[in-house]
């Protein structure tokens, strides 16, 4: 199966010529050496770049261990740029190669380099990119396959196809497979050989079973508030095992350095802030998270929410999690005060929603339910509810959009 990425390709193409180093992040196995190296290669050559001006180094590739020195990597690029003509210099897990800034610093100054280098690690992006360019890397963040880009290849009716997306996820090279089995398969070993392995071996983590557990604790609460002193308890309870909140608080920064999940924190949509340390986790891959718990606890109302959740970063929001108040007078008429959750305040620029995710609208009562936190907010933003069972997008009496899933993960969306 080809996936044509054609997204990220126009973000590739639109950067060409910026200035910058190209810094394309992204979970491992997620497609960004196949995007730099096969899709934007050919988008080059089609529009006139000659292949001998296109230096491509994998440098995870054994054969280029050489080349992850820094010295003889910029000899090796300087031989081979013998004119003056544009080079489109492309580098794949750079991060390998010692002193990497070093490197790619060396290019800025070079008037016919172009550069396009892929890691794995926000680290790499957040405390070494930024550092060392002072605002001369551009990122462009490569998420798993959309269902919109799933689905344009598969194809076959809709329903079906997100049942399977929902299972196995979109990493490119699961969506090709054909037996439920050799899905279940890969997604199991790529977590403990490549994902695990990656984030132990990068940080240098003595306790495996702890980073182990950890995920399979976030992987079952995907969608529930939580916090560091809550998963300690579960640790202490559950498995029996005593590790500190600074411990899981590591552990949690290294699983997100490595795009396996991200989180979204609680906003208080009246005070305009941020509440406390309740966040709620959600994994990067729902194809990952559901092997962390063996396909087992595949609930589709979290599953749903966890997806529209990478729809959304996808699309370029920031997520949060919306907190409003709420008053009502009880049976014996006083004023109770409570606070009513909004799935997911997001922001754009100046734009700004405020999204329910909810997998069945199949009554009224129901909809008051999913409704009533929206309600609640005074100021002028839209109000969207993502419904799983509507296959028509409309506004309801109180000027609330509700969005079919299909329409909002097929970018139909009529906000």
């Amino acid at each position: 199966m080809l996936f044509e990425r054609k997204h990220y390709l126009n973000l590739l193409q639109n950067a060409d010529g910026n200035g910058m180093i190209k810094v394309i992040t992204g979970i491992r196995r997620c497609g960004k050496s196949f995007l730099l190296f096969n899709l934007f290669r050919k988008r080059l050559i089609e529009k006139g770049i000659h292949e001998d001006h296109i230096i491509q180094v994998n440098l995870e590739d054994r054969r280029n261990k050489r080349l992850r020195d820094p010295d003889i990597l910029l000899q090796h690029i300087d031989s081979m740029m013998t004119d003056t003509d544009k080079y489109y210099i492309l580098l794949d897990e750079v991060q390998l190669v010692n002193e990497f800034e070093d490197v790619l610093n060396s290019y800025l100054s070079v008037p016919n380099a172009e550069v396009y280098v892929t890691g794995s690690n926000a680290k790499f992006l957040s405390k070494d990119i930024i550092t060392e360019f002072r605002g001369r890397g551009w990122e462009i963040h490569i998420h798993p396959l959309s269902f919109a880009e799933y689905y344009e290849v598969v194809g076959g009716e809709k329903a079906e196809a997100l049942e399977q997306y929902y299972k196995y996820g979109g990493l490119p090279a699961v969506a090709g497979l054909e037996r439920a089995e050799d899905k279940q398969h890969y997604l199991r070993e790529i977590f403990e050989t490549v994902y695990l392995k990656d984030v132990i071996d990068r940080n240098h983590l003595k306790n495996a079973d702890g980073l182990r557990e950890l995920v399979r604790i976030l992987a079952s609460i995907i969608g529930s508030s939580t916090n560091v002193r809550r998963i300690a308890n579960t640790f202490k309870t559950a498995a029996g095992i005593d590790i500190t909140p600074a411990t899981i608080t590591k552990y949690i920064e290294c699983l997100q350095d490595a795009f396996i999940i991200s989180e979204a924190l609680r906003y208080d949509v009246k005070g305009r802030k941020y509440i406390g340390t309740e966040t709620k986790y959600y994994f990067e891959d729902v194809g990952i998270r559901n092997a962390i718990v063996d396909f087992r606890q595949l609930e589709p109302t979290h599953i749903m929410e966890n997806v529209v959740y990478n729809e959304l970063r996808r699309n370029g929001f920031s997520v949060d999690v919306g907190q409003v108040e709420s008053f009502k007078r009880d049976d014996q008429g006083h004023l109770k005060r409570r606070n009513l959750e909004i799935d997911f305040v997001v922001n754009r620029h100046d734009e700004r929603l405020y999204i329910q995710s909810a997998y069945a609208l199949p009554s009224q009562e129901k909809m008051d339910q999913e409704q009533a936190s929206l309600l609640h907010v005074k100021d002028g933003f839209q109000k969207v509810i993502v419904a799983g069972d509507r296959y028509i997008s409309g506004y309801n009496e109180n000027g609330i959009l509700v969005e079919s899933l299909y329409d909002f993960l097929l970018g139909k969306q009529k906000f």
